[in-house]
């Protein structure tokens, strides 16, 4: 081949890389995910999206409840050991992302982005049926110096991991107290008849009420900007909303108002990649409704991550949040339906007053043994319904994970992880079904191919 010839194709090649980088790594030093989520990079591809295989396996060990009318023990596998959004199986493979996203700029000033997820997890499990879900769609005005102004479904600010991009994740399965405290699943607030009332004030709302999760987004209007001093760089991002979803609808008569403010000391680099040492602080707060009277749903977080060295050998990430939550807590249900079984066991159990409560933490971290290689640790820790722990109610959720990746760019990846995982339910009867599914919760191994396109 002609040397000529030869260095056009390389050429050809090298853009075609840097163009599909651009979709989701803007190349100025400024990064944060503020801009990473929210504003398009000047050079971006109008189409582009990632797929994400994933294979599950658990032992699906089941758990022995007692039934009194029958008097005899009915075994059924808990949903702690089968894989959602339909807990029909222990050991599955699935397509749980699938993302088509379309984005570019109107103007100098003025940029778009809109996003379709077509994937099988909890935002697109409607009522049960798979529906897949406009995932993103905002713009952005950048006319007003400190202030740009996003209008659309937005990622509201809050925790890290619910704010971070898909790329830029660690762990095929996020921590406990992400899953159940931020991943905000919806349910109708005015369903044909009330639910039914549960243990110690909760009521259970049935699966064919659920109205999926909103993955970390709700419709509104946010303000955000950073600005760099040197080395330093803050950035900040406040948001009032709509407290539902696409296919929830509105499910409150008050807005949703969150807000997040981070100060970061940037090494060098870019994108969600660069050396830099951040903390932040977070707070959001909404007023959910249900048969016409409205409940207090606060949560709070705050966390830094260390991050230097990415994709070299003995690059390294360390990274700790914490977060709680006051109101509006749910407890996911425990089982399919079974025969026999109560409501309580197979139906949500949602907590819907201020003074319930759920607390959490995560950290993790993780070392580059070659270029390509990382390896990753976590522990997390999730204490759901603590003020309900006399009654029976509260649930202590603990995991270790240890994973492995493989980097084949920035943005395409192979990730696998092993997860240990204990379950305690204090004061609980010995013989209760809290005890039972305790006893019995498998560990978890989880696979997952990130590719972009």
């Amino acid at each position: 081949m002609p040397i000529k010839k030869f260095r056009r194709g390389k050429n050809i090649i090298k853009a075609l890389t840097i163009a599909c980088l651009a979709a989701y790594v803007p190349t100025a030093t400024a990064a944060n995910w503020f801009k990473l989520q929210d504003l398009n990079p000047k050079k971006v591809s109008l189409f582009s999206g990632f797929i994400e295989p994933d294979l599950y396996v658990m032992a699906g060990t089941p758990a022995g409840i007692y039934n009194t009318a029958l008097k005899r023990y009915i075994y059924a596998t808990p949903h702690v050991n089968l894989i959602g959004p339909n807990f029909g199986q222990s050991t599955t493979f699935l397509i749980q992302r699938a993302r088509l996203m379309v984005r570019g700029w109107l103007n100098p000033h003025i940029s778009y982005f809109f996003a379709g997820e077509f994937g099988n997890n909890a935002a697109t499990n409607i009522r049960g049926q798979y529906t897949p879900q406009l995932q993103d769609a905002h713009v952005v005005f950048s006319y007003i110096p400190a202030a740009r102004v996003e209008v659309g479904i937005i990622r509201a600010p809050s925790a890290e991991d619910a704010m971070n991009g898909y790329m830029a994740y660690n762990y095929v399965v996020f921590p406990t107290v992400i899953n159940q405290l931020m991943l905000q699943p919806f349910y109708a607030s005015q369903p044909s008849r009330p639910y039914a009332v549960g243990p110690s004030g909760s009521v259970l709302v049935p699966g064919n009420e659920s109205l999926g999760v909103n993955a970390f987004r709700y419709p509104g209007v946010q303000v955000f900007d950073w600005k760099n001093w040197g080395h330093w760089q803050f950035a900040y991002g406040a948001m009032v909303g709509m407290f539902g979803s696409v296919s929830a609808g509105n499910q409150s008569s008050s807005p949703l108002y969150a807000a997040r403010v981070q100060e970061s000391y940037i090494f060098g680099g870019h994108g969600p990649f660069r050396s830099d040492l951040t903390g932040w602080l977070w707070y959001q707060y909404a007023q959910p409704d249900y048969l016409g009277h409205s409940y207090a749903m606060q949560r709070e977080g705050l966390g830094f991550q260390y991050l230097q060295g990415y994709m070299h050998p003995w690059g390294r990430q360390l990274k700790f949040e914490y977060m709680r939550g006051n109101g509006w807590i749910d407890a996911p249900s425990a089982f399919s339906q079974q025969l026999g079984l109560q409501p309580a066991l197979y139906q949500t159990q949602l907590y819907p007053n201020v003074n319930n409560s759920a607390s959490g933490y995560y950290v993790e971290g993780g070392l580059f043994l070659t270029k390509h290689i990382e390896a990753n640790i976590r522990y997390d820790y999730y204490d759901r319904l603590p003020n309900l722990a006399s009654v029976g109610q509260q649930r202590i959720f603990k995991t270790w994970a240890l994973a492995l990746q493989y980097h084949i760019t920035p943005i395409t990846k192979i990730m696998a992880g092993y997860y240990f995982r204990t379950v305690d339910a204090p004061h609980v009867a010995s013989n209760s079904p809290g005890a039972a599914v305790s006893k019995v919760v498998d560990n978890e191994f989880a696979m997952q191919a990130m590719i972009s396109f």
